[in-house]
């Protein structure tokens, strides 16, 4: 029997196509934001293998197709300064996981209707424009793994409903604006590896329940005014590979939390009021390649450990009270960078200290130097205050063009060249002793490099002397000239500025904040000093004097960063002071100070003495005329009346 051919089914598989909602709301931002020259959809957006469906892709929109209707899931508009508010047609995306709009000129508040993208993973609102409070409903997005709203202009508190976020591995909140204490609901964030919060305005103590976040890798907070003491809860925090903490206020901290934490490759804890001896054990952190203790309080010697440390590239311990030799062998192998400078320390150099491609800075020391330093380590002796100096042909003025050749501006000031090549721990003095500069410091993850000169070719407006502000010296941490060998009196200070490292054009790029601070001999003279803000704008001349006394012989102008302003703003590592030139002269010495003194009392005394002389002889004439009319009154009175008798 013969058998009937089975028929084969014709299967049909029908084109997915994407929620008509999403794609009309797609269109419209697409619109809104003038990118249809970028992404330009006529069809249907999930069709397979789009173009702007691929990972590099910018602008970006990915779907999910496992259902029918597919749903866009992925949006990026990343650095391609989209602006305006967030339009109501984002929340209709309501099954995005991945939303980037980082690096924008996005502005206006987060609205409330953030919580609609439920199911986001991965938000990043970060480098851009927002402003008002951050709002409550972003603790709704309870599946966030990663959230970056850092680099904005939001006011007020950390909402507390962000401690519901315990999916949350990565929170980026640094230079956002935010203000007061950090929420105690943030002890739940128990997933936590990645906190950055440097640059906002925190108060209150320096949080315990940080040190419940174990998984933590990455915490960063510096320029806050967060109190110390740093909690000894830290000690849990075994995962940690970079930990950087400055500018506390309040307490005195200790370095005793530092137990266990042999992850370390970046230990960071400057300006922290760090009190008593660094602990030996710090010289069991076999992978730390960075460690700043600089600008603290710490006493005792540098432990013999340190000799150890053999993967350490940079060692900061400048201005603490730190006595004693250095280690014979604390320069290993592939140390970079020293920094003692401003301690009691005594002795000779350590061994490979004139090693080709290290720098070190001894400046401030008892430490013999003069290798290090030259002609001009004694004068440099002068910073200490227990040491008195004199010097038989004074100088009263010196002029630098900070990051550049020399200079003479248009009044005819003869401003000598400063383009030396300084690494991380440097000091370069002038040819003719008449001033040096010291700088600390290196710029972390900086795609340009170790470069501590910064230029630009564009015209310095507000000045007849571009040429003196189209270079500049730049620092991460500290940079300090001195004037040496001047004679005692007082001084004019004059700083001259132009911000050429961050623009102010409507581009994200122009969204960078440069702070820093400036002391003169000790003194602080400008706190959180912005150039930008103060000229007006980028590439504007800027002049800021000041009057100071030199009274052993030297001036010390210090630039120094506190931890505010960007970080990373057009690029990485982009931050810290920034100067374009310095002229100071005397205005006055002791001695003439004192003679014109008294000259000037010697004329108010003259003056007095003529003042009081005339006032004398008037009143005397007034006197001889009024006794006079007041006899001939009575002389009138009496002959006048006959006949009263």
């Amino acid at each position: 029997m013969e058998k009937t051919p089975r028929r084969l089914k014709k299967v049909v598989f029908a084109q997915q196509t994407t929620d008509p909602n999403e794609v009309d709301a797609l269109n419209r931002l697409i619109d809104y934001w003038n990118l249809r020259d970028k992404l330009n959809i006529t069809n249907d957006p999930c069709i397979q293998n789009a173009a702007w469906a691929k990972k590099q892709a910018n602008p970006r929109v990915a779907c999910n197709c496992s259902s029918n209707p597919c749903h866009i899931t992925h949006l990026k508009i990343h650095a391609l300064d989209i602006s305006g508010e967030l339009p109501s047609e984002l929340f209709v995306l309501k099954e995005l996981m991945n939303l980037d709009f980082g690096k924008n000129v996005l502005n206006g508040a987060i609205p409330a209707e953030i919580e609609r993208l439920s199911n986001m993973q991965y938000l990043n609102l970060g480098i851009n424009n927002f402003t008002g409070v951050v709002p409550q409903e972003l603790g709704n997005l309870t599946k966030l793994i990663t959230l970056d709203f850092g680099s904005n202009n939001f006011i007020g508190p950390l909402p507390t409903s962000l401690g519901k976020l315990t999916s949350l591995q990565e929170l980026y909140i640094n230079s956002s604006g935010v203000s007061g204490r950090i929420p105690q609901e943030f002890a739940n964030l128990k997933s936590l590896r990645t906190l950055w919060a440097s640059d906002n305005l925190f108060t209150g103590k320096l949080p315990a329940f940080f040190g419940n976040l174990t998984k933590l890798r990455n915490l960063r907070l510096q320029g806050t005014l967060l109190e110390g003491p740093i909690p000894s809860s830290f000690s849990a925090l075994k995962k940690l590979g970079d930990l950087r903490i400055g500018d506390l206020n309040g307490e005195d901290s200790s370095l005793e939390f530092l137990l266990d934490q042999k992850n370390l490759t970046i230990l960071i804890l400057r300006n922290c009021l760090l009190s008593g001896q660094i602990p030996d054990q710090l010289g069991n952190f076999s992978q730390l390649q960075e460690l700043d203790l600089s600008f603290n309080k710490l006493t005792g010697q540098i432990p013999d450990s340190f000799q150890d440390l053999a993967s350490l590239h940079y060692l900061y311990l400048g201005s603490n009270n730190l006595s004693g030799q250095l280690p014979a062998n604390i320069i290993g192998l592939n140390l970079i960078a020293i920094d003692v400078s401003f301690n009691p320390l005594s002795g000779n150099l350590p061994q490979n200290s004139m090693r080709v491609g290290l720098s070190m800075n001894a400046v401030g020391t008892s430490i013999n130097a003069n290798n290090l330093q030259g002609k001009a380590s004694g004068m440099l002796q002068c910073l200490k205050a227990d040491f008195k100096c004199s010097n038989k042909v004074p100088s009263k003025t010196f002029s630098v063009k900070c990051g550049g050749t020399a200079k003479t501006s248009a009044s005819g000031i003869e401003y000598e060249g400063d383009f030396e090549s300084m690494g991380a721990a440097s000091l370069y003095t002038s040819s003719d002793n008449l001033w040096a500069v010291s700088n600390t410091g290196n710029f972390i993850s900086n795609p340009n490099g170790p470069q501590y000169l910064t230029q630009t070719g564009s015209q310095i407006t507000g000045t007849l002397d571009s040429e003196l502000y189209k270079t500049a010296r730049i620092s991460p941490s500290s940079l300090r000239y001195y004037g040496l060998g001047l004679k005692n009196g007082r001084y004019s200070v004059e700083l001259h500025f132009a911000e050429i490292g961050m623009d102010d054009s409507h581009s994200w790029k122009g969204l960078g904040r440069r702070l820093f601070d400036i002391y003169i001999q000790g003194e602080i003279v400008l706190k959180d000093f912005n150039i930008k803000n103060e000229a007006g704008g980028s590439k504007k001349a800027l002049i800021k004097t000041f009057e100071a006394n030199v009274t052993n012989t030297i001036m010390d102008i210090h630039f120094f960063w506190a931890g505010k302003g960007t970080c990373c703003i057009p690029y990485q590592g982009t931050y810290g002071p920034l100067v374009s030139a310095i002229h100071v002269s005397q205005v006055s010495d002791g001695a003439g100070s004192s003679k014109r003194d008294k000259k000037r009392v010697g004329k108010l005394v003259g003056i007095s003495m003529a003042c009081v002389a005339g006032l004398v002889i008037i009143s005397s004439v007034f006197y001889l005329w009024w006794i006079k009319e007041d006899s001939s009154q009575h002389m009138r009175i009496y002959t006048g009346h006959p006949g009263n008798d």
